[in-house]
């Protein structure tokens, strides 16, 4: 079967829309058990180990394969700018993804309470798009500083202080919850490993390894089709969700 390797590595991988479009379907299907036991429907923890592997596994598929879209673009725009127009682009996806964490932030704020979204995964997806720039011209350097910082976010986890001033940084506030928290330290350690896999998968944007070409399923395209627009969906599901839970009765502003 034709694989992406005949083809131009700068057509978009089908495969990695559709583990992005996985991603998105499970991230649904967590905020609506979410939602529900917000409104008091559902009565088990969703803050247990169990429910909180489940949400940092599919925010962690989020990282991990942005950072491998950041090599297929590093690779597909490095031929056509130099550094630092590159570098510019970059700086601002970052800055729009990091936008709309705010967005996130004020929204919750309101919403939520004290429980509103100080550093979340748009806040730590933009800084780790301009972050990770210097790593995309080494495969090594990336995989050695994403373990690194995956290390030093597990030890900064373990230390509680009283201020909030280094939440963004991965220092947690001594009683503090947020419904959603990925700080720099670890998190940004997965988007370098995500670098790292798109350098050992994909080396110069094309795909190393074997895979039948299912592109043309009808499952695969419409994951696909959610992983691309996976920024919009994310903005928009959890109104839906809620506008949806409350229209039908099961909740209440």
């Amino acid at each position: 079967m034709e694989t992406e390797q005949s083809k131009s590595g700068y057509q978009r991988l089908w495969e990695i829309d559709t583990v992005r479009g996985i991603a998105v379907v499970l991230m649904i299907c967590y905020h609506v058990v979410f939602d529900l036991s917000y409104f008091g429907v559902y009565s088990g923890n969703v803050y247990s180990t169990s429910w909180q592997l489940v949400a940092r596994s599919i925010g962690t598929t989020f990282i991990l394969v942005m950072g491998v879209s950041l090599t297929l673009r590093y690779h597909r725009l490095k031929p056509e700018l130099d550094q630092k127009p590159l570098f510019i682009k970059y700086l601002l996806r970052g800055a729009t993804l990091f936008g709309w964490g705010m967005v996130v932030t004020v929204v919750t704020y309101f919403v939520v309470g004290s429980g509103f979204v100080v550093f979340g995964i748009l806040h730590l997806l933009g800084v780790s798009v301009i972050l990770a720039f210097p790593f995309l011209r080494s495969r090594w350097a990336s995989l050695v500083a994403g373990i690194v910082a995956i290390g030093l976010g597990v030890y900064l986890g373990s230390v509680k202080v009283l201020s909030p001033w280094l939440l963004w940084l991965g220092v947690p506030q001594f009683r503090r919850h947020m419904v959603d928290y990925y700080p720099i330290l670890p998190w940004f350690g997965f988007a370098l490993l995500g670098v790292f896999l798109g350098f050992t998968l994909y080396p110069r944007g094309i795909r190393r390894f074997t895979l039948p070409d299912l592109s043309q399923l009808a499952i695969v395209r419409a994951l696909a089709y959610l992983g691309k627009h996976s920024l919009l969906i994310y903005l928009l599901h959890q109104p839906i969700l809620l506008g949806i839970l409350i229209l039908v009765g099961i909740g209440s502003i």
